[in-house]
């Protein structure tokens, strides 16, 4: 089943990669790597916004990386012209989760991520990861990710 297909199959529709916010580029491809700069936790209704520990469930705090997992797969496809049949697997993810210094539950938060990818790509989903605190995130944000992903 094809990538587009399975996301289908999910209720998803990728978005428009989205613009970067300062003075990056959303990517850049390096021999077979596709670095994916970080992505901010967005959905069609805007920001989601929010601090773990201080108000936000951990089930909420999945969503918005859910969300940042698709405008991850949004900027590889415009990394590869709209052809995800070039990707061959994720490679790595990198979740930071805006939390209080007591919440600990950053792993639950960015499964949302993992568990998405996973779920659209299967095997080619499982990856590396890393899960990490931050004090605060751009525009106040609940989550950023960035990635990494192999082509073929």
């Amino acid at each position: 089943m094809s990538i587009e297909a399975r996301l289908a199959e999910l209720g998803v529709t990728l978005p428009d990669a989205p613009a970067p916010a300062a003075n990056y580029v959303p990517y850049v491809i390096a021999g077979k790597l596709v670095h994916v700069s970080g992505q901010i936790s967005a959905d069609a209704n805007g920001q989601i916004k929010g601090k773990l520990g201080a108000g936000m469930s951990v089930e909420d705090g999945a969503a918005a990386a859910k969300a940042c997992a698709i405008s991850l797969l949004a900027q590889l496809k415009k990394a590869c012209d709209g052809d995800l049949t070039r990707l061959k697997r994720v490679v790595k993810l990198v979740g930071f989760v805006n939390s209080t210094p007591d919440f600990t539950d950053q792993p639950k938060v960015i499964n949302g991520a993992s568990d998405f990818m996973v779920a659209a790509l299967g095997d080619a989903g499982r990856h590396a990861r890393s899960a990490v605190s931050a004090a605060s995130l751009p525009f106040g944000v609940a989550v950023e990710i960035e990635a990494i992903f192999e082509l073929n």
